[in-house]
């Protein structure tokens, strides 16, 4: 797509998301209330709109765009790194990202519900990423010196891949939790 005058002067010759200047091109961030144009090279507009899995360590990149000032650049590089949310480092990025209201909604707004499968507690309810969970069992945690007990609270939990396990910080570190061992928090 032809990049107009403008947007290439904003970008200054780079892809917003990645910096590279090779064969960049115009891509729409399309949301329900208002759309917008990111310049992307061809590199990150294949992963972006391939069917395949994303490459995680291409997006590090993200680490420097998701806090760019342009709004669209601010929703694309969110919208990536909810698709790589399994990659710890991209969890714990979304974990410190904040977005005004208005951006928030256009980021969420292209994020597809479905791709995940229903992560349920031990008493069914639906657990989402951001929940708080209570540890209905103590669990030995692989890896450390330390048990997580019973009734200790996890909060701003997030989801995997595998919709039997969650992840969250017990005590500092980051652990993947079997959801049957914890309860939704009211």
């Amino acid at each position: 797509m032809m990049i107009d005058q403008a947007l290439m002067a904003r970008c200054q010759g780079q892809c917003e998301l990645c910096g590279s200047c090779e064969a960049l091109q115009s891509y729409a961030v399309n949301g329900p209330d208002e759309s917008a144009e990111v310049v992307v090279c061809g590199g990150c507009a294949e992963q972006i709109d391939g069917g395949e899995a994303l490459q995680a360590a291409r997006w590090h990149c993200l680490n420097q765009s998701v806090w760019s000032a342009e709004p669209a650049v601010q929703v694309l590089s969110y919208r990536v790194l909810k698709r790589l949310s399994a990659e710890p480092w991209a969890q714990d990025l979304l974990d410190m990202v904040f977005l005004d209201e208005a951006t928030q909604r256009w980021a969420d707004a292209g994020v597809a519900d479905s791709e995940q499968a229903v992560t349920l507690d031990a008493n069914g309810a639906v657990l989402q990423a951001g929940d708080s969970v209570t540890l209905i069992k103590d669990l030995n945690v692989k890896g450390t010196s330390f048990t997580a007990k019973r009734g200790t609270a996890v909060r701003n939990i997030s989801l995997s891949d595998n919709p039997e396990h969650i992840e969250g910080r017990v005590n500092g570190t980051r652990i993947v939790i079997i959801s049957k061992f914890v309860k939704k928090s009211s």
